[in-house]
């Protein structure tokens, strides 16, 4: 018998890479026509994302606490306090790593003003259909909650075959056309950002702390990954480097959302149960937002100090103990985080509608780079919690 030839398939990550790289290559020649088209394609599949994501949470997390069976509750309480701490730890790692680092690449400008950034975008689509979501994002949580421990506190059978065959459908979504559509998205947005220079004129200005602020993200992912490591009793880096792909996927599509299947494969590929891993990672795309929350303080700390404002900790720890509960909120699309932020800016450290645009204006630039953290360290509290899992169910065994 001849051996049949395997055919070569490009992954998910060199794909990513390759739409990142031809965006901003074709952004120096595409005629408008032919980028309006491409930014019709952006926001008809921006739309369906809206749409499809409250689904898939409901699809993916529902049926994964209804399987678990009565333990779900307990580790569903671990997961959203493993969430909420590892937030509050990366806004106090902020805080203290700018206390220290800013003094030093930062000069105190009292003047210091947003320069006028338009809101317009000169790419825009040929046209756009409403594609209105049938719930929101945390009402899908919350049903899911309670149809998935309503389904295993009751050991319905039938609801919990229904929530199965449900995720069944949202997995052919994600596996048949959101996966696959993904890098044209990408490369439409790099296109876009590319003609437009939107990305260039604050990266100039704010180069030092979009630096200082990329390499705050490596070491708390570094962190928590040892952490999760020395947990689960795994290889951190190893882990770490599995969950590459959902890191530079969350590069194209600035949202943790959008970048759910992807951090889902990459999270089982860890060893993590898939049962922990169906309500865990969605879950966490939505209240795990440690990178936002790390970048948030980072820049508004910035803003004050350029500005000779107070930057006291009593201040800021207010700041970020609020800003770990309004992150829950905040919806899974790009500029998410920043757009929830911006009342506890206002209310907290007395941001005006000037200074909040400017956070607005470096957040959104940066804004990918927050998302992969995020989306990364989801595969860090999903080791916590399958090791919890796996050690109950030894226990119960036993």
């Amino acid at each position: 018998m001849e051996q049949e030839k395997k055919k070569f398939r490009l992954g998910l990550l060199p794909k990513v890479i390759i739409a990142i790289i031809l965006g901003i290559v074709c952004s120096l020649f595409f005629p408008m026509w032919a980028a309006k088209a491409v930014s019709t394609f952006n926001a008809l599949f921006s739309n369906f994302l809206g749409f499809i994501i409250p689904l898939l949470i409901l699809g993916l997390v529902a049926p994964g606490i209804a399987e678990m069976g009565k333990g779900a509750g307990r580790l569903l309480l671990i997961t959203v306090a493993l969430a909420y701490i590892s937030t509050i730890l990366a806004g106090y790692f902020s805080y203290f790593t700018c206390e220290l680092a800013y003094p030093a690449v930062l000069e105190k400008d009292p003047s210091f003003a947003l320069t006028a950034l338009s809101d317009e975008s000169s790419v825009k689509p040929f046209f756009t259909i409403d594609m209105n979501p049938v719930f929101g994002v945390m009402s899908a949580l919350i049903l899911a909650f309670v149809l998935g421990l309503g389904a295993a506190y009751a050991k319905s059978e039938t609801l919990v075959k229904v929530l199965g065959e449900f995720r069944d459908i949202i997995n052919l979504i994600i596996k048949n056309v959101i996966i696959p559509l993904l890098p044209f998205f990408i490369f439409g947005i790099f296109l876009v950002l590319g003609i437009e220079g939107q990305v260039a004129s604050v990266l100039k200005l704010f180069l030092k702390v979009i630096l200082v602020i990329f390499a705050m993200h490596i070491v708390w992912l570094i962190f928590q990954f040892v952490v999760a490591g020395a947990i689960s009793h795994k290889n951190p880096f190893k882990a770490l480097w599995t969950m590459l792909p959902a890191y530079m996927t969350a590069l194209g599509t600035q949202s943790s959302a959008a970048t759910i299947p992807v951090t889902l494969a990459q999270t089982r590929k860890n060893g993590v149960d898939n049962g922990v891993s169906s309500f865990t990672v969605p879950l966490c795309a939505t209240i795990h937002l440690a990178g936002s929350t790390l970048k948030i303080v980072a820049c508004a700390f910035a803003i004050m100090y350029m500005m000779n404002l107070p930057t006291s900790i009593g201040l800021y720890t207010g700041f970020i103990f609020m800003l770990g509960v309004t992150m829950v909120a905040a919806p899974g699309v790009p500029g998410g985080a920043i757009m929830a932020a911006l009342a506890v800016l206002e209310s907290v450290l007395g941001f005006d509608a000037t200074l909040q645009a400017l956070m607005i204006a470096l957040y959104i630039t940066m804004d990918s780079f927050g998302t992969a953290c995020n989306v990364t360290g989801d595969g860090a509290i999903a080791l916590i919690v399958d090791k919890i899992y796996s050690n109950r169910n030894k226990q119960t065994e036993v």
